[in-house]
């Protein structure tokens, strides 16, 4: 799916498939009646999360922002996780653009859940290996930390397998805050969803977009400033990281990019009689 192609940047949605995840978990206190007006749930009460990765090319650099969920799934986390690829993963969506692996200059994790890091590896006989060989992978310091320190909470999103073999290799750039990758890509620190998650800005001329990441998996996460989702670690720290992207979007019209979002992939945010919503785009 092409987002924009302007100024030597060139933006595509790049999708691992979809996989069903509780409604629970996506809205976690926000009442069933309010949020299944948008999104209902199936009976089981589960909804789709779209696994929608980004292609960026700038400045001869390709660069690929999350991996989804990858190939290393067994049979029981497939089964799980509901994962759906009609039309194949990651790696058929890239070539379908002419990207192969070997093509990736950059992978950018917003941050290390395995639903965004899970294509970051790959499984080479008995070794795990990297999926992109010649890129280097971008995440934040504290993020890695977090990631190789789990607790009891994260322990199960957490996988070593995702991330560590890339530091074995010499892979892995590990950032302080806010990087830039060329002038017109720029990782964004947007604390909240974990510690340490980052989102991408993306400007080229007067076009912008914000690659969201778990800031806002739905656009009506990001429309709702208290609607959060329960797998927020520091739920106030999300809604005080939205608002300044909130009045960002309102001021400039910049596009709004949803990693999870089936329906709305991407979105204007307006307002109307003093309430913000998402208008799609495209």
């Amino acid at each position: 799916m092409k987002i924009v192609e302007t100024g030597g940047l060139d933006v595509r949605v790049v999708s691992d498939g979809t996989c069903r995840l509780d409604a629970g978990g996506l809205f976690g206190l926000v009442p069933r009646v309010l949020y299944q007006r948008l999104h209902p749930p199936a009976d089981d009460n589960t909804l789709p999360s779209a696994l929608n990765c980004l292609l960026v090319r700038s400045r001869g650099m390709t660069i690929l922002v999350d991996t989804g969920m990858g190939d290393k799934l067994t049979p029981e986390d497939a089964q799980r996780t509901g994962i759906a690829r009609p039309d194949g993963g990651l790696l058929q969506a890239l070539a379908r653009e002419g990207v192969a692996p070997d093509d990736v200059d950059v992978v950018i994790n917003t941050h290390l859940h395995s639903d965004h890091c899970g294509g970051n590896t790959r499984r080479e006989g008995d070794r795990i290996v990297a999926t992109y060989p010649r890129a280097t992978y971008w995440v934040q310091r504290m993020e890695w930390a977090e990631a190789s320190q789990p607790d009891a909470r994260t322990r199960g999103t957490y996988r070593a397998e995702n991330f560590a073999p890339l530091m074995a290799e010499g892979r892995v750039r590990l950032l302080h805050g806010d990087a830039e990758v060329t002038d017109q890509v720029r990782c964004v620190v947007t604390r909240g969803h974990t510690r340490a998650h980052q989102s991408l800005l993306l400007q080229a001329g007067d076009w912008s977009a914000l690659y969201a990441g778990d800031m806002a998996s739905y656009a009506i996460h990001m429309a709702n400033t208290a609607w959060l989702t329960a797998f927020d670690v520091e739920p106030l720290e999300n809604i005080r990281t939205k608002e300044p992207w909130q009045r960002w979007a309102l001021e400039t019209g910049g596009w709004l990019i949803f990693e999870h979002d089936q329906k709305t992939p991407v979105a204007r945010l307006v307002e109307r009689g003093g309430r913000l919503a998402a208008e799609p785009i495209g």
